[in-house]
């Protein structure tokens, strides 16, 4: 069974983020919400968000995908939680997926230079953030190798069901798609 770490933060976009978790759930996908700043958040449309884990409690290192939501200041929290960008280097180095979404995509990733020559998308006014990427900024989601990232809180359905498509089969993701009426 795949293992799915959504990383959650004080300011993190709630849609982003519950609507990925959910689908991923639907499917199958062991998933938790790991987050970096206690054990609720409160999201960035001021919606409290009970997280299954702390980042202290977990290392991470069993992650098939490292999940990264969107929204301000919380993707800022996540760029800055040590454990966190040392497991997200671990996880690309050793070619396991990470995925973000709005601005975590230029926030997280790009400004640590894992963004550096993959085609990427992002929330925009972003883009700046993500160097080195080739930038498809009509593209609702974007995967090149094992990184995936997508642009808004209106691309989340998008972005989980390819995830999932990515971690389970087409099968699986078409089924999820069709229960949810998409």
């Amino acid at each position: 069974m795949s293992k799915v770490y959504a990383m959650i933060a004080d300011g993190t976009e709630e849609v982003e983020c519950l609507a990925v978790v959910d689908l991923l759930r639907r499917a199958g996908i062991d998933t938790a919400l790991v987050s970096v700043d206690g054990k609720q958040i409160v999201g960035s449309h001021k919606i409290k968000i009970q997280a299954d884990l702390t980042v202290s409690e977990t290392d991470l290192s069993d992650a098939d995908l490292i999940f990264l939501p969107g929204g301000m200041p919380g993707s800022e929290h996540l760029a800055s939680c040590v454990p966190l960008m040392s497991a997200i280097d671990k996880q690309i180095k050793s070619g396991k997926r990470v995925a973000a979404i709005c601005a975590a995509p230029a926030v997280v990733l790009g400004a640590n230079g894992y963004l550096r020559g993959k085609k990427a998308t992002c929330f925009p006014g972003f883009e700046g953030g993500c160097i080195g990427a080739s930038m498809d900024m009509t593209a609702r989601v974007v995967t090149d190798g094992n990184i995936t990232t997508s642009r808004g809180p209106g691309c989340a359905v998008d972005l989980g069901l390819e995830l999932i498509r990515l971690l389970k089969g087409d099968d699986v993701a078409q089924k999820v798609k069709a229960a949810i009426q998409y």
